[in-house]
């Protein structure tokens, strides 16, 4: 999908090149990409017997649901057990999390 998103539109030989090395088989991509579009996540268009794949789901939509789900399942939707396994395990700097802490005060005063 990260490919996907980055090239916006494309067949699975572009998705192939834009992947790091060593680079999966084409035929690996296009089961992947072909399983995404059974799942939702992605579309095509014809082009005679190739296809041009498009994400459908947007990757800041997918970020949302993501962290979403991570959050009842890992967290039991603690917003606060989240960001203190950040903090506790990942190492977070007192610099960054300063900066953090005034993002969130300046969207509570936004709202």
């Amino acid at each position: 999908m990260q490919a996907l998103w980055r090239l916006e539109r494309a067949f699975v030989k572009e998705i192939v090149a834009e992947l790091e090395d060593p680079k999966p088989p084409v035929t690996t991509v296009s089961s992947i990409v072909r399983k995404l579009e059974t799942e939702g996540l992605v579309a095509h268009e014809e082009f005679g017997k190739t296809y041009r794949y498009y994400p459908v789901l947007k990757k800041k939509e997918y970020r949302k649901s993501f962290f979403r789900q991570m959050m009842e399942d890992y967290f039991g939707g603690s917003t606060e057990q989240l960001l203190s396994h950040f903090i506790k395990e990942e190492n977070v700097d007192p610099a960054s999390l300063k900066e953090l802490l005034e993002k969130i005060k300046n969207k509570e005063d936004a709202d």
